[in-house]
């Protein structure tokens, strides 16, 4: 039997401490929104603890109390992140299904159409969490949480896309969702351009090749 390394050990036993009572939820929770604030404004690497502390109103101490390390307070705040992201996308999913009550028998949306909605939702999305594209590009991710979740945004993406009509062949559908997944990082990354207007109007243009690839069936 192999028997863990002190530091694989020591790893091991650093987790983030799940508050049992109301005033420690919100602590936590301000910590994560300041996490998320200095993350996306320094990046992951630069950004310190004593300033995301500094942020939340909180102590060093009371910071580690809860994460007791920056990676583990990344992990928690990406997968917070990751989760909201999917929800998002399921509800959109859904919406997408609602009967048109007026239009029984109109056909459903074109691909196109369903394209321009997913990257309304998730630019909107990216823009309400600044720290998600960061953290997922950081050096030190849990690997197999964040292939997880890459997988999980891919199969509702592809499932969203199914729904167009005519359909997308399936495995058109799970290429375009890598497809959109990469467009929408890049569409993050633009936006931050320091000349908003040029990173506006790039924007545009990426969201019309994508609705005019889509058309091209």
């Amino acid at each position: 039997m192999r028997i863990p390394s002190q530091t694989a050990s020591k790893k091991m036993a650093l987790v983030p401490r799940r508050p049992q009572r109301q005033r420690g939820r919100d602590r936590v929770a301000a910590l994560l929104a300041a996490g998320a604030a200095v993350f996306a404004e320094k990046g992951y690497e630069a950004a310190t603890m004593t300033e995301i502390a500094a942020r939340a109103g909180a102590s060093i101490g009371s910071l580690y109390q809860f994460f007791p390390t920056k990676e583990l307070l990344a992990e928690a705040l990406h997968a917070a992140n990751g989760e909201a992201l999917a929800q998002m996308l399921d509800a959109l999913t859904q919406e997408t299904r609602k009967p048109d009550k007026t239009a029984p028998n109109q056909a459903g949306p074109s691909a196109a159409v369903l394209a321009d909605r997913l990257f309304d939702g998730l630019t909107t999305f990216l823009a309400d969490h600044p720290s998600f594209v960061v953290l997922a590009e950081r050096r030190d991710p849990d690997s197999t949480r964040k292939r997880e979740l890459r997988q999980r945004l891919r199969g509702q993406i592809t499932a969203f896309l199914a729904q167009a009509e005519p359909p997308v062949p399936p495995q058109r559908a799970e290429v375009m969702a890598v497809v959109i997944l990469h467009l929408l990082k890049a569409a993050v990354i633009v936006s931050g351009e320091t000349d908003l207007a040029i990173g506006r109007t790039v924007v545009d243009e990426m969201r019309a090749m994508l609705r005019n690839h889509l058309s091209e069936g």
